[in-house]
């Protein structure tokens, strides 16, 4: 066997080889082929090992988004051609777009987008570019959704956008195979004039609530202040009644005992006056009339004393009185 014989083997047993490399696929797992078969669809390949015809069987290219990062540090989206199928969960982080509320207000937001291809075959023939077509989906959703609503609403109402257009790109991306599991807005960046109306309205806002606070603390203050001058009020005027109460109560229990002793006194008068046959209402007369004209005729100026005629039966029973004290052993 000449040279060129071996030469012509060892081409064909390459080319053999070749063909038969050719018609092996190895599909890793989450990931799958779409094959054609002369141009038409022929199977969609499973994980693991699969075997196709050669040159007759081609697996179908198709587009995928990933972001990469430039020169400058800044993130680029570039689209590269596979046959690749990833069947994992995907997120697109999309970039800033200006929209406008319904108030009129121009603001920036940027989204991210989960999703998942739970049909290979309609994300590769029902759409040409399946990220190009998801992404401008998700920027003209975003900017009706947000057209509906104001800025308030906007940036208090995140999760219920990301409701409202999970739903909706759901719903549209469903004839392409692919399952939105949920929509989550980034930032929210109104223009810089209104964000410094909006921090001059929370600054308001914050004094306002501040004065009130200040207020009600006021209010509290002087309720307090009053209830306390009342219970101070109200505890002189219970001490000056109980002192009212006390110098009554000692007042009359003074007089109790100053009757009580005049009661004792006039008992042993009376017992002596018994005892020396004098009637004990004329003695007693005569010294409350002794008395009296002790009074009448104290003092420092000169005084003439005019006794009524009547007064001599009283003056009468001094006599008596000396007779009394005569009459004691």
């Amino acid at each position: 066997m000449d040279s060129s014989t071996v030469i012509v083997l060892i081409l064909i047993g390459v080319i053999a080889v070749s063909i038969i490399w050719a018609g092996v696929k190895v599909v890793p797992q989450s990931e799958t082929r779409v094959v054609e078969r002369l141009g038409k669809f022929h199977s969609v390949l499973p994980p693991g090992l699969n075997i196709i015809w050669p040159f007759i069987d081609r697996p179908k290219t198709i587009y995928t988004r990933r972001v990469v990062r430039g020169m400058n540090g800044r993130q680029m989206v570039q689209l590269s051609a596979t046959p690749v199928i990833d069947l994992r969960e995907q997120v697109y982080d999309f970039p800033s777009q200006q929209v406008i509320t319904k108030d009129n207000v121009t603001t920036e937001i940027n989204a991210l987008l989960y999703f998942q291809i739970v049909d290979p075959k309609k994300s590769v023939y029902e759409i040409d570019n399946l990220p190009n077509a998801i992404e401008k989906l998700t920027q003209t959703s975003l900017r009706n959704v947000i057209g509906e609503l104001e800025l308030d609403e906007t940036l208090t109402s995140r999760d219920t956008i990301n409701s409202r257009l999970q739903a909706i790109l759901d719903e549209a991306t469903n004839k392409w195979g692919v399952k939105v599991n949920r929509v989550e807005l980034q930032d929210i960046t109104p223009p810089e004039s209104v964000r410094e109306a909006m921090e001059k309205q929370m600054q308001a806002e914050r004094n306002r609530r501040a004065e009130i606070l200040n207020a009600e603390g006021e209010k509290k203050s002087v309720i307090l202040l009053s209830e306390g001058e009342k219970q101070s009020a109200i505890n002189r005027a219970e001490a000056v009644k109980q002192s009212e109460i006390l110098r009554a109560e000692g007042e009359s229990r003074a007089k109790v005992l100053q009757a009580e002793a005049e009661a004792r006194a006039i008992e042993c008068v009376a017992q002596a006056i018994q005892n020396t046959k004098t009637d004990p209402a004329t003695y007693m007369l005569a010294m409350k009339y002794i008395e009296t004209l002790q009074e009448m005729v104290s003092g420092k100026d000169n005084k003439t004393v005019y006794i009524p005629y009547e007064a001599s039966g009283v003056l009468s029973s001094i006599g008596s009185i000396k007779t009394m004290f005569e009459a004691k052993p």
